[in-house]
């Protein structure tokens, strides 16, 4: 089966039709709606404005926005609406309630979907992102081989949260009014919230872990202390790091692979947003690719572990640490801009890697702290397939399948609350 690369295809723009491809079944269009996020000049400036922010996009990548659920005629249910929702930390991000799509029905009784959701939502959704996933994995394949990249790391992940639509009071106010259409969210900029209740946590140790057959690999608390570089600005480097408990101080973390675990920040090739209107959470799959540094010099070692060293732990601040006053540079080069305080825990099959994760952040250049709670599963089986030597294109859309309907089972379930 042939696919067609990214810079050979016309995205369409937020006017446009939905590009799904023709060959696709009559009910595909019916239930799950998917376009690009908005007109090449709009992804442009997106992209800056992320690349500000740090969260890189690659030159050739896509980000899109689907909705699942949709009715035969290709509109939102009447049962859907749009309505604000408390969340403090976006609130102060962007100075206003965000808004998200709700089953006003949910929690009554017999309320069943009445013939309108699709009966197997992962396989839209996995036919009609699986051309974009070979088209760009490719891209990544191509890169580290011109570039003999061999610590460029490829991960495809799903991850769990809510879809959060704001920056646009005029159409908020006639959007709660009135029937949601696509076109209306469309004047919205979109959030992908990720911080989970805990009762949806505590679900997925307890009742998910057990149901799906995966393995505990690893409980681990780390530090990521985040750093720029002078000679490179587009860059973030993480340093991973662990605590010595006798002296109370970090060291970088050390595995069998790396002598230090340093990471160039992490480079979003694909993201793929869902709303999925008959569940209480939506779901992003995103492929990403991160950058191990393997080599650094020894000017570039001894910079970065006197900033690690230099570090105070300290339970009483955001992120946990703090450094003495004049501490957070070194030379000319490296400055501390952010960190990362994170305890997770691991389960591993050959299909996926599950993270639990709770997380503890700060970001220097902002002042601006978030403690979170986040699930995020890697789709190992997946990449794997992606990474032969020969890519079997039906064998990879099988594991895809696969993988999306064990999101579906079990992930996305209205009997775990979001809010």
């Amino acid at each position: 089966m042939a696919y067609i690369p990214p810079h050979k295809r016309h995205l369409a723009d937020a006017s446009s039709s939905s590009p799904t491809p023709d060959l696709l079944v009559p009910q595909f269009r019916k239930n799950l709606n998917l376009r690009s996020s908005g007109s090449h000049g709009d992804r442009r400036k997106e992209k800056q404005a992320w690349k500000e922010g740090k969260i890189i996009y690659a030159d050739h990548s896509t980000s899109r926005w689907c909705v699942v659920g949709l009715t035969d005629d290709n509109q939102f249910p009447a049962y859907v609406v749009l309505e604000p929702t408390s969340l403090g930390s976006i609130e102060r991000r962007t100075g206003e309630k965000p808004l998200t799509l709700v089953d006003i029905r949910r929690g009554k009784e017999n309320s069943d979907m009445g013939g309108v959701i699709s009966k197997s939502p992962w396989i839209y959704v996995a036919e009609n992102v699986k051309q974009d996933l070979l088209s760009y994995f490719e891209n990544v394949r191509n890169e580290m081989e011109f570039k003999k990249l061999k610590e460029l790391k490829p991960s495809l992940v799903a991850r769990f949260g809510k879809i959060l639509f704001h920056g646009n009071p005029s159409a908020e106010t006639e959007a709660r009014k009135n029937l949601v259409t696509e076109a209306k969210l469309r004047q919205f900029k979109r959030l992908f919230y990720t911080n989970v209740p805990s009762s949806y946590r505590e679900n997925i140790i307890d009742g998910v872990v057990p149901k799906i057959g995966v393995d505990f690999e690893e409980e681990k608390e780390v530090y990521q202390v985040k750093l720029s570089d002078l000679t490179s600005p587009d860059s973030t480097i993480s340093c991973k790091c662990t605590v010595i408990q006798y002296e109370k101080k970090l060291e970088l973390y050390k595995n069998i692979k790396y002598l230090m675990e340093i990471e160039v920040n992490q480079l979003r090739h694909l993201v793929v947003d869902v709303s999925c209107i008959d569940k209480n959470l939506d779901l992003r799959l995103m492929l990403y690719t991160k950058r191990i540094l393997t080599s650094p010099t020894d000017d570039e070692k001894q910079s970065i572990n006197s900033l690690i060293s230099s570090a105070i732990l300290d339970p009483d601040v955001k992120g946990g640490l703090r450094w003495p006053l004049g501490k957070k540079s070194s030379g000319d080069r490296y400055n501390v801009v952010g960190v990362w305080h994170t305890k997770a825990k691991s389960y591993t099959n050959s299909l996926v890697r599950l993270r639990v994760r709770d997380a503890d952040r700060f970001d220097f250049r902002t002042s601006a702290g978030e403690v979170t709670r986040e699930i995020t599963l890697k789709m190992t089986g997946v990449v794997s397939q992606l990474r032969e030597s020969k890519v079997e294109v039906e064998s990879v859309s099988d594991k895809l399948k696969d993988t999306l309907k064990l999101v579906w089972d079990h992930f996305l379930s209205s009997a775990c609350s979001f809010t």
